[in-house]
């Protein structure tokens, strides 16, 4: 009889929204190989790794760390199972003991960092609306349109459908993740958006036109739409 392995993916489209990861096989674990995101939490917040400059080359980021926020004290990656629940200290793949700092000038709600490397906010359980789980303003430099295909950027956003778009997300509910995959509303048409912050670091939203609804549980409203409709007929000029 064939074993087959299974696979365990961590965090709703982790793989797309950070495009790297690293497979595991820890034995005593009922999962032959356990995927995980490059990720950490801390302060109640779970913050992924996001790698914008594998499609877009060398990227210049600049960022200035601060005050000591805390330590890893578990590294996953060496002994969780796939059933294990992330803990404040836990990271994916940084050592037991890796300093965690804030980004002078960024909320720490929003991005930290860690080995040099910037993380950004994936899921923060006292966050209401996107623009508390993505405290970012003033602090966009610009949203671009990337390929589905390879993340390269196809499109920069109008400085005037920016701002647009930016005010009428911070405003957008969060609403349970899981329901609306449920139901469907994370499926048809999808566009990867990325936010690109002053400082040059970038991450990515998963947006469905289908149904105005991004990856974050956020669902969009007619001027998230309306932004939308505009930028991404400039993609064929």
């Amino acid at each position: 009889m064939r074993t087959f392995k299974k696979i365990i993916f961590f965090s709703v489209f982790a793989l797309l929204l950070s495009s790297c990861s690293n497979s595991i096989s820890l034995k005593g674990c009922p999962d032959a190989i356990i995927e995980w995101v490059d990720m950490l939490m801390i302060d109640d917040i779970k913050y992924e790794r996001h790698y914008p400059e594998l499609a877009n080359g060398n990227l210049h980021i600049t960022i200035e760390k601060g005050k000591e926020l805390g330590k890893v004290t578990y590294e996953m990656a060496d002994s969780a199972c796939s059933n294990h629940k992330m803990q404040n200290g836990d990271a994916a793949y940084l050592k037991e003991g890796t300093i965690i700092y804030e980004i002078k000038g960024y909320p720490t709600s929003l991005i930290v960092a860690a080995n040099d490397v910037v993380y950004v906010a994936n899921t923060n359980k006292k966050a209401k609306t996107a623009g508390e789980l993505y405290p970012m303003d003033r602090l966009v430099k610009n949203i671009y349109i990337q390929s589905t295909e390879d993340g390269k950027r196809m499109h920069t956003f109008s400085q005037s459908s920016k701002d647009k778009f930016l005010t009428a997300f911070y405003e957008l509910k969060l609403e349970n993740v899981q329901s609306l995959i449920d139901i469907g509303k994370l499926e048809g048409t999808r566009l990867f958006l990325e936010i690109e912050l002053n400082n040059g670091v970038s991450f990515r939203l998963l947006y469905w036109s289908d149904s105005n609804t991004f990856h974050s549980g956020a669902i969009g409203n007619d001027k998230i739409k309306e932004v939308i409709n505009v930028e991404v007929p400039n993609l064929n000029k």
